[in-house]
């Protein structure tokens, strides 16, 4: 049954993810709960069950056990819910059919109401200039904040999704397998064309060394049979280090996007910020800024790439207008105000 659950089932699962277009990032983390949901439901003697053996009660019993034993959160459970569903009502829904699951009733975490960190105009400032001048993370974290780019669409540009003559980039496959088009700052064209010449130049080296490969979907590897060696196709943020495959071809991914973390973490350190800095910070702060600088929600919406206008419209709750602006009674006060401790 453990060879069952772990190769040919999860075979299958990854084989139907795959035909339904999910990002790699999905299919692992939804693989990662479906795993741990058939590992909670072994049998004492550590038996595991074929999920036709599991039913609502069965999932309702792992939900209400990640909130309550192990106090994840909202958003944490309901991908656990999506990965389970996906798997009956996608990957064994021909076996077991529609309504195999029955009703859910589990305890469900709370999300409670968060408000986004946003960095000030000087914040931003002083944690870019933190980092080294002219590093590849200093010029990242400068996209980040100048176009409003998710950590991983960062990581994942291409060399053909710059456009310096319409000054734009082209985000492929975002978040809900979508396309968009971000503003390319005119601050930003000649550090990036740099970079691309970099780019460029190593991997000319690299394809001397049976090397110059780069992931591509199925897709595009059929579409454009070229595209895994083509020098266009190469991430702009590459990884330091050429990893060989199963066939000895020399393939470049993505920088790390840790590493990147790790690095603002680091530079706000530096830069005396006390807030809590990371990479989507900036996206945030990139919003927010444009929210402050008087542009319409819905074309602060359209470069976010948000699907629901309600998700864009938290940037409204942390902007530097009059209603936070209010003047404290306490400044009113006549005189020196003591505070007492």
């Amino acid at each position: 049954m453990l060879v069952f659950c772990s190769m040919s089932l999860m075979h299958q699962f990854e084989g139907v993810a795959k035909r339904r277009h999910l990002a790699r990032n999905t299919i692992e983390c939804y693989a990662s709960w479906v795993r741990q949901f058939l590992s909670f439901h072994r049998t004492p003697d550590g038996t595991w069950r074929h999920p036709r053996e599991l039913r609502g009660e069965e999932v309702a019993a792992f939900l209400t056990h990640l909130a309550r034993d192990r106090k994840l959160s909202a958003s944490s459970q309901n991908q656990a819910i999506n990965a389970i569903v996906f798997l009956y009502k996608q990957v064994l829904v021909d076996e077991l059919g529609q309504q195999h699951l029955g009703r859910i009733e589990a305890e469900r975490s709370k999300r409670p109401r968060k408000v986004p960190t946003v960095f000030s105009v000087d914040e931003v400032r002083r944690l870019i200039g933190a980092m080294p001048e002219g590093s590849m993370h200093r010029l990242m974290v400068s996209i980040l904040y100048g176009c409003g780019l998710r950590l991983l669409e960062c990581c994942t540009l291409r060399v053909r999704d710059i456009d310096f003559d319409r000054a734009r980039i082209n985000v492929r496959e975002a978040k809900g397998g979508k396309d968009r088009a971000v503003m390319l700052p005119q601050s930003l064209i000649e550090p990036l064309r740099l970079r691309v010449d970099a780019v460029r130049s190593q991997h000319a080296k690299d394809v001397l060394v049976e090397g110059g490969y780069v992931p591509v979907s199925d897709a595009i590897a059929h579409k454009c049979p070229y595209a895994d060696r083509d020098w266009r196709w190469q991430y702009v943020f590459p990884s330091v280090v050429m990893r060989r495959d199963e066939q000895g071809r020399g393939v470049r991914w993505h920088t790390n996007p840790g590493s990147l973390d790790r690095t603002i973490r680091e530079a706000s350190e530096r830069a005396g910020i006390a807030k809590r800095a990371s990479a989507h910070a900036f996206r945030h702060s990139f919003a927010t800024h444009l929210l402050e600088g008087g542009y319409d929600v819905r074309q602060v919406q359209t470069l976010l790439g948000h699907e629901s206008l309600k998700t864009t419209m938290i940037y409204t709750h942390v902007m530097n207008k009059p209603a936070i602006s209010v003047v404290s009674p306490l400044d009113r006060l006549q005189g020196t105000a003591t505070v007492c401790v």
